[in-house]
């Protein structure tokens, strides 16, 4: 078996966060969705669970931070294509997410992003793997 991942995201509101992922194509498992929980499926392997905050607050000690003001973590994840990564960007957009920076293509790579309406940076990228530069490791 795979290791799978539910990266667990605190939410203001639970509904107006499912009607903003829906809105970009997401789909929710309803076996582990109820009124203090959603389980976005990413991909086979990879989940996003939605917790209201004072449930979220039951799995830590420390406080919640405001992601609209500090940076807890950037959620990137693959696109199939440069048109793929813009179409999501887009729909978010439309979703009421906003983008907190450009596009960045260089070259091998394209990525854009936008920050959810909890303020959680998501980043979309596109990566050509016959173009990565051979030396690519050497530099990071």
């Amino acid at each position: 078996m795979a290791t799978q991942i539910f990266v667990n995201l605190p939410v203001k509101n639970l509904d107006k966060s499912v009607t903003f992922f829906t809105a970009l194509g997401f789909k929710f498992n309803p076996q582990f969705t109820n009124e203090k929980a959603a389980c976005m499926i990413v991909s086979d392997d990879i989940y996003v669970m939605l917790l209201v905050e004072s449930f979220f607050k039951t799995f830590t000690p420390n406080p919640i931070s405001d992601a609209k003001k500090s940076t807890e973590v950037l959620l990137c994840l693959s696109s199939e294509s440069r048109k793929k990564v813009d179409e999501l960007v887009g729909k978010a957009i439309t979703a009421g997410a906003s983008t907190p920076n450009k596009p960045q293509d260089h070259g091998f790579m394209y990525q854009h992003g936008f920050q959810d309406l909890d303020g959680h940076l998501w980043e979309i990228m596109y990566m050509d793997m016959s173009a990565v530069p051979a030396d690519l490791g050497a530099t990071a």
